[in-house]
């Protein structure tokens, strides 16, 4: 895929890649300037669950647009961010029925956690602060959800500034931290939990935050049969509410609305935290939707001092709107279902002739691919070879987008996320894996001579 961008323009990010610069989007497939199809074969960061340029969600921003674009949340109410709560309560279970609207993961994260701590404090238990989560994980980029988040290059720089949260260890089977197997392991990465808790002393501890389906920190790892229903019982003997941080496995993305909902009956979430496919990249969108009785007991304790200046942003909620309708409409969670059996089925395929592939996971349509330098014995490449890295580049040259991350909480191994829009037809994802099998070959044959 051909490089266009400028490496000392008028913006910044990351680092000085030299990116294409893209020119329009439809379906699964984005255009650059210079003419380059590009089949977007993890939805950009996992958001555009719509795929690009969905003519419903296109209209209702017009429509809106020509209404009211802004109106603050402390001085107006509005029409859509109203409905939108009210189609978040319809898709959701277990009582998760209140909605807080936010622009973002990382501020859905924020709210969450700083409403665990306010929901405790208004209940006369000012003792509980603290926040468990895993490792690795990741939940957001601002310093609170950073805090939280299990993935060393990028807390690292900044752990002077945060006060760090607890982890426990994150259900990852394939690379088990404790050195067991299922189901002789008897479930180690969830009663860490309940040791994590001893050790902290639990009444100090306010909420457990955690991906029900890991995403890009651990490569789409699908917890075994039975995590849910111990964490769900430790949590609730100890008074610690459950946060579960959905804002890449919401909106259809795993084939339910939230993932939690696979394991109905045993996943409890308190609050639930989306963003990403809910605004499914047409605007800076995401919610945190708990049970009434979390957020009465904080307002009527007198109010909730948090918010955002686009909070419940009547233009947002519109298209979140028209996303939940899109999603219902076009029958797309069910979708996600079906066409994520075929593409689970045609990854494994892929493992089958690239060995450097050690192992598939995923659900729906959030799907990992984990590389090592031996399948017998699963040893992770060197670090320096930055595989990950190598595979998404040979991707991007094959015109498929693939999203890459380091193992290990950044520390060791590679894998990638392969997660197309919830729109993509047979036909493309036939041709997804076309490409990565191609891509997947050039890698290989390059690492033989290297690694």
């Amino acid at each position: 895929m051909a490089q266009t961008g400028e490496t000392d323009g008028p913006l910044f990010y990351q680092t000085r890649a030299n990116l294409p610069m893209v020119d329009r989007g439809e379906g699964v497939w984005l255009w650059t300037t210079d003419g380059r199809r590009v089949l977007d074969g993890c939805s950009g960061a996992v958001v555009a669950n719509l795929g690009h340029g969905h003519p419903r969600v296109l209209e209702a921003m017009r429509t809106q647009a020509e209404r009211v674009t802004f109106a603050y949340r402390t001085q107006f109410e509005n029409g859509p961010a109203v409905e939108l709560g009210h189609k978040l309560a319809g898709q959701l279970s277990q009582g998760l029925d209140r909605t807080f609207l936010v622009s973002g993961g990382s501020e859905a994260v924020e709210t969450a956690i700083k409403l665990a701590r306010s929901y405790h404090a208004a209940r006369g238990d000012e003792a509980r602060y603290r926040i468990v989560s895993r490792f690795p994980s990741y939940h957001g980029s601002t310093l609170g959800a950073l805090a939280a988040t299990g993935y060393r290059p990028l807390t690292d720089g900044y752990a002077p500034m945060m006060v760090e949260q607890n982890h426990v260890s994150a259900p990852t089977c394939y690379r088990c931290p404790f050195g067991l197997s299922y189901p002789s392991c008897e479930l180690a990465c969830a009663t860490d939990l309940e040791r994590t808790l001893e050790a902290l002393d639990p009444s100090t501890v306010a909420a457990f935050l955690l991906e029900p389906i890991g995403g890009a920190s651990t490569g789409a790892i699908v917890p075994p049969d039975g995590y849910f229903a111990t964490i769900t019982e430790i949590a609730r003997r100890h008074g610690i509410l459950t946060i579960y941080d959905e804002v890449m496995t919401g909106a259809g993305r795993t084939g339910a609305f939230a993932a939690y909902q696979h394991w109905e009956g045993e996943a409890a979430p308190d609050v639930l935290a989306l963003s990403k496919g809910l605004g499914a990249g047409y605007t800076p969108l995401g919610a945190v939707v708990t049970r009434g009785e979390v957020a009465d007991t904080v307002l009527d304790a007198g109010a909730f001092p948090h918010g955002f200046s686009y909070a419940g942003n009547p233009l947002s909620a519109a298209v979140g709107v028209a996303v939940l309708d899109v999603l219902e409409g076009e029958g797309l969670v069910a979708r996600a279902a079906e066409l994520g059996e075929r593409l689970g089925a045609g990854l494994r395929e892929l493992a089958d002739r690239h060995p450097f592939v050690g192992d598939v996971r995923g659900k729906g349509l959030l799907w990992g691919l984990e590389f090592v330098a031996d399948p017998a014995t699963r040893t992770p490449y060197a670090f320096d070879l930055d595989v990950a890295r190598r595979v998404t580049v040979a991707a991007a040259e094959e015109d498929l987008l693939i999203y890459p991350r380091r193992g290990g909480g950044g520390l060791m191994g590679d894998h990638v996320l392969v997660a197309p829009p919830l729109v993509t037809r047979d036909d493309e994802l036939d041709e997804l894996l076309a490409r990565l099998d191609r891509a997947l070959a050039r890698s290989e044959a390059a690492l033989a001579s290297v690694a």
